[in-house]
């Protein structure tokens, strides 16, 4: 039970929290590129549309390349191997949520082994909790680490985390 995480207190429906399981969510994030804030904000639609135009300007100016050829020029990293060797996070607003936090919900109480630290509510739903290292679980100092979403404690995150209580 040491790396269960229970989200509790001023809540409709208190929830215990299983890290371990969150490899196979899809909405966890890859905590490399999370707080990379230097991306731009065009839509997906856009990004599509400067993606295929490039490539087809290259294959009017260059020809195209044959599959067996661009198969040999980038590697393919598999999900297997993605999962192996990446490090993810999951946005605790998810769970905030299917919590149902009563009205008058102000405050967060992150309850952690090195001290307890009180946030706000939206701090917390702008937060992340990350759960994986390198592919690895948070052993040593976890089950989760906190990192506010604007990543002013990249450096720094909330550690050795063994409860959240919403106040």
């Amino acid at each position: 039970m040491d790396f269960i995480v229970s989200l509790n207190g001023n809540v409709n429906y208190p929830l215990t929290l299983d890290p371990g399981v969150w490899i196979f969510d899809d909405r966890k994030k890859d905590l490399n590129t999370l707080f990379d804030f230097s991306q731009s904000n065009e839509s997906e639609q856009e990004k599509y549309l400067k993606d295929v135009s490039a490539h087809w300007d290259r294959e009017l100016q260059e020809g195209a390349v044959p599959p067996s050829e661009q198969d040999k020029q980038q590697p393919k990293k598999t999900l297997k191997e993605t999962l192996l060797t990446s490090s993810f996070a999951i946005s605790l607003s998810y769970f905030i949520f299917n919590a149902q936090p009563k009205p008058g919900t102000d405050k967060v109480l992150i309850t952690s082994s090195d001290g307890n630290v009180e946030i706000t509510l939206e701090e917390a739903q702008q937060g992340y909790l990350a759960f994986s290292d390198n592919g690895k679980p948070l052993k040593v100092d976890g089950p989760v680490h906190f990192y506010f979403g604007d990543g002013r404690n990249k450096k720094n995150p909330i550690k050795n985390i063994k409860g959240i209580t919403l106040q």
